[in-house]
């Protein structure tokens, strides 16, 4: 792939995500207005859903900030953001079952979310040096070729991490439309928002690995020059 050609990639990625963080706080807004027939908040769908497949040991907890939803694996805690913990809206109801799909995952022992997880603290640690590893590669390249090679191996650890996301934050998604609508929560309705809601939510992953895709071949082609 010729050095143009990322460079019109990576353009594209950085539109696209633009375009998708705005529709997906758009669908949150205009979803989080919509009330489930139930009533329920996004904490209770998710300790309903835990308890309807048979999880006791995992905790539903609030956090603080926007979009900030997340399962720890390490602690067993769905961490719910403040709207959705208290919300008793499709978007809160969705992104509440989300999360607790992770949960149903673990206890699977879901393949991919298994990976994933393992690889936490070496892609933390490719975080924290691959931008400084890369910097000090391409200024050393004549004295230290290698070093550029070992940096664009460290990112190449982040794009395979953001790849393997991707059918995890999938699935969580599948299992949580599936259970809404078995259990009820939702209905012909509201169910077409939930599944809304949950796919430009997962669009963000899709977007996230291509853009690391692009700047690791961008590194590689570097790499080739020199």
């Amino acid at each position: 792939m010729s050095s143009m050609m990322i460079w019109i990639v990576m353009i594209a990625v950085m539109i696209l995500s633009f375009i998708i963080q705005w529709m997906l706080k758009k669908r949150f807004r205009e979803y989080g207005e919509v009330p489930i027939t139930s009533g329920l908040t996004g904490a209770q769908v998710a300790q309903r859903m835990l308890l309807d497949n048979g999880i006791r040991d995992v905790s539903v907890v609030c956090v603080d900030g926007s979009l900030t939803d997340h399962y720890n694996p390490e602690t067993r805690t769905v961490n719910l953001s403040e709207d959705v913990f208290h919300g008793r809206s499709v978007a809160s109801a969705a992104v509440a079952a989300h999360e607790c799909g992770h949960a149903l995952q673990h206890a699977a022992g879901y393949g991919p979310l298994k990976l994933r997880t393992a690889l936490v603290p070496v892609v933390t640690f490719a975080n924290k040096w691959v931008m400084w590893v890369l910097l000090a590669g391409i200024l050393l390249v004549e004295v230290f070729p290698q070093l550029l090679w070992i940096g664009i191996g460290l990112f190449a650890l982040t794009t395979l991490f953001s790849l393997i996301t991707l059918p995890v934050e999938i699935n969580a998604s599948r299992r949580a439309l599936g259970w809404l609508e078995v259990a009820g929560i939702t209905n012909y309705e509201t169910r077409p928002m939930a599944a809304s809601a949950l796919r430009w939510a997962a669009y963000t992953y899709v977007i996230a690995a291509l853009g690391s895709i692009a700047t690791l071949f961008y590194y590689i082609s570097i790499g080739s020059r020199r």
